[in-house]
This record gives structure tokens, C-alpha cells and sequence, in this order.
């Protein structure tokens, strides 16, 4: 049964208007693996306001952070964007969630396909050397709507200077042309090659696939990737496709 542990917000930090990194600080060590969620609460009088979200930071990093989109209609959401450091959260323990590298078939290829804030446990994985030490070229997709909702371009550019020839970074926006970023759906861009055109690399039963964010995404590259060959991952009958339904 989780617990609850009372955290303090340090950092509120707005990419932009709506999206943000909630940044927690905790009383005693947070153990979890790479790509594992907890649940964040808010207390409010007998009423305890409570969801998930996946842990963006590395285990071996004493802060935790997490990427949020503010839902102007949700419960939660909102309370969040409005914490501003010093301010008390809850948090729950231990970590949870089955959407780590552990899961993940032997491969040459990783392929880190997200929309949205579905990119957080990638980022997770990206800054342990785990994804480093087991594939020999590794792609992290990440899928907007406008290119101000690519978040942690810094980071992810520090890491793919520091693993050249490993590590490839495709932004990908739906909405707006924008300077290297491919326009259009994932699916689609799976469809017609241009995914695999823009990496240099090749979908196939060499490739390992991890996908998290808009279950519409998920479904639908779910179904192209199969149609490539690459069935889904499951514990009694591995596959490519390791999914992460994010809300």
C-alpha cells in the first residue's frame, strides 16, 4: 500500500503558459527506477487531490522533477502551476510502474518515441548509462504541438554532444513549421518513412520501440509498427513495442 511523504517545492518552472517542471524536494532518499511514476497529492481541508506523473529526473539525482501540462477544466493540475517554492506536497512511495528499461527486449536500436509530457520517463533513462550500455544507437522523439513545448532542449542536446554517433534527438511539431523538427503525426510519419529517413535508421526486428503519451498516438503507431512486423512487448511473449498509456 503507497504512502505518503510531505515534500517541498522548490522550483516552479514555466517552459511556457501552460507546461511546467515541478521541482520536490524530499526528507529522506527516494530510491525508483528509471521510467517509474509516483503519485503527487495536495491536501485541502478532509479532501486529498491526487495524480500521477512519472519522475523526470535520474535516480541518482537528490531533487525530483516532474513535467506537467496545466488542464484549465482539471482538479489538479491548476493547484499545481500554482505551488510556488517553499510550499508543502505530498508525495507518494515507493515508485510504481512497469515502463522501464528492465521490460525491454535485447536490440540494436532503442527508439524513445513520445508526445507531450510523455517524454519524462525517457529523460529519466537518458541520464543513467543504462539505455548507453545496451544499444548501439539510440533515438528520442518527441512529438508537440508548437516548438515552445519542447522542453529540456538543453539537456538533450548536452547528452546526444556527449554520446555522438549514439544518441539522435528528433523534435517533431504538429501544429508550426519549426527549424529541424519534422511536421506531422507520429504515426503517419512512420508510415511514410520520413521517421526513419530524418534518424538514418531502420524500423525493424532489430529495434526496440518505446512508446508514451497521447493514447490516439499510441493506438494508431501501435498498428504501423505492427503492419512493419514489430509486434507488441509482453512479459509472456516478448516483442519491439514496449507502450505507456499516460493518461
Amino acid at each position: 500500500m503507497a504512502q505518503w511523504m510531505t515534500g517541498e517545492v522548490v522550483e516552479n518552472y514555466a517552459w511556457n503558459n501552460e507546461l511546467f517542471s515541478l521541482r520536490v524536494k524530499v526528507p529522506e532518499p527516494f530510491e525508483f527506477i528509471a521510467g517509474q511514476f509516483v503519485r503527487l497529492g495536495l491536501q485541502e481541508g478532509e479532501q486529498r487531490f491526487q495524480r500521477a506523473y512519472s519522475l523526470v529526473n535520474g535516480p541518482q539525482e537528490p531533487i525530483l522533477d516532474f513535467l506537467v501540462n496545466r488542464v484549465h477544466d482539471g482538479e489538479f493540475s491548476p493547484r499545481l502551476h500554482d505551488l510556488r517554492a517553499g510550499q508543502a506536497i505530498q508525495v507518494s512511495q515507493p515508485p510504481t510502474g512497469f515502463f522501464t528499461l528492465n521490460e525491454v527486449p535485447e536490440g540494436d536500436s532503442l527508439w524513445l518515441i513520445s508526445t507531450g509530457t510523455g517524454i519524462g520517463p525517457y529523460l529519466s533513462m537518458l541520464s543513467t548509462m543504462i539505455p548507453y550500455e545496451r544499444f548501439k544507437r539510440i533515438h528520442l522523439i518527441h512529438a508537440v504541438r508548437y516548438a515552445d513545448d519542447l522542453a529540456y532542449q538543453a539537456q538533450i542536446l548536452d547528452w546526444v554532444a556527449a554520446h555522438p554517433g549514439q544518441l539522435a534527438y528528433q523534435p517533431v511539431v504538429s501544429r508550426e513549421d519549426s527549424a529541424g523538427a519534422l511536421r506531422g503525426r507520429i504515426p503517419a510519419l512512420i508510415l511514410d518513412g520520413q521517421l526513419e529517413k530524418a534518424l538514418g535508421d531502420t524500423l525493424d526486428a532489430n529495434a526496440q520501440v518505446m512508446l508514451c503519451g497521447n493514447p490516439d498516438m499510441i493506438r494508431d503507431a501501435k498498428q504501423v509498427l505492427a503492419d512493419k512486423g514489430l509486434p507488441k512487448n509482453l512479459r509472456r511473449k516478448p516483442g519491439n513495442v514496449t507502450v505507456e498509456h499516460y493518461w
